[in-house]
């Protein structure tokens, strides 16, 4: 499948946003960059993040910026009471909630957001040369299906609470300076332990060294992103 490329997903994610938009919550936060950035174009937004990582929370708290606080919890568990955002997003987060939890998570968001408020799901496709050096260290096509089969399954209950509004295939580039660069920063995030020894090093070296050249190893990302609408139910 060829992919239009997108050099920010910001700009797809801004022309998306329903607005007015004041309040947001996103689940699997990470660092919150995409957000920090949307508050800085939309002064009357204010964020809330969850994360379950611990070593990236500490980093989220130890300087707060205004208008945003933070929460170590996950999205199958969302410590806030109904009906008080206007847009969840879930950036590259939703197939790292366990499976056996996805729909439960799918079923927070829309409890938490009002009637007429919007889920932005961006999930990585498996697919392209950058999945291929992934995969030989950290194979995600299982919990990626997953992640699009539970989407799937919430649109098609009925009565369900969702309807998808929008949905965009891209690719974003994505660039290494080498493949100790690719390493650090792919390779031993402190959410996960991939287990990567000399030999499974190696493997991925193979893969990703054919990508490399005087500039470094550049790669391509395939993106999928559904807009979803939280509709009134009953």
């Amino acid at each position: 499948m060829d992919y239009p490329l997108i050099a920010d997903e910001f700009a797809l994610l801004d022309r998306l946003l329903p607005k007015p938009c004041t309040r947001v919550i996103e689940l699997g936060c990470g660092a919150a960059g995409m957000a920090q950035r949307l508050l800085q174009v939309h002064p009357a937004m204010h964020y809330l993040g969850l994360e379950v990582d611990t070593v990236q929370m500490r980093h989220n708290l130890r300087q707060v910026p205004e208008r945003m606080r933070f929460i170590e919890a996950g999205a199958q568990a969302i410590p806030e009471a109904a009906a008080q955002f206007d847009l969840a997003l879930m950036l590259k987060s939703l197939h790292h909630v366990p499976i056996a939890f996805m729909d439960q998570a799918l079923a927070e968001v829309a409890r938490v957001l009002r009637p007429g408020g919007h889920l932005y799901v961006s999930e990585p496709v498996y697919d392209g040369a950058f999945n291929e050096v992934i995969k030989v260290y950290n194979d995600e096509g299982l919990v990626r299906a997953a992640a699009q089969t539970a989407l799937d399954r919430a649109l098609a209950q009925q009565p369900s609470c969702w309807q998808q509004v929008a949905e965009e295939w891209f690719a974003t580039p994505v660039r290494f300076a080498d493949f100790a660069d690719f390493e650090k920063r792919m390779m031993h995030p402190s959410f996960a332990d991939h287990h990567v020894d000399q030999d499974l090093r190696a493997r991925t070296l193979a893969v990703f060294a054919p990508h490399c050249t005087p500039v470094g190893a550049p790669f391509e990302r395939p993106m999928h992103v559904r807009l979803l609408r939280r509709v009134a139910v009953g």
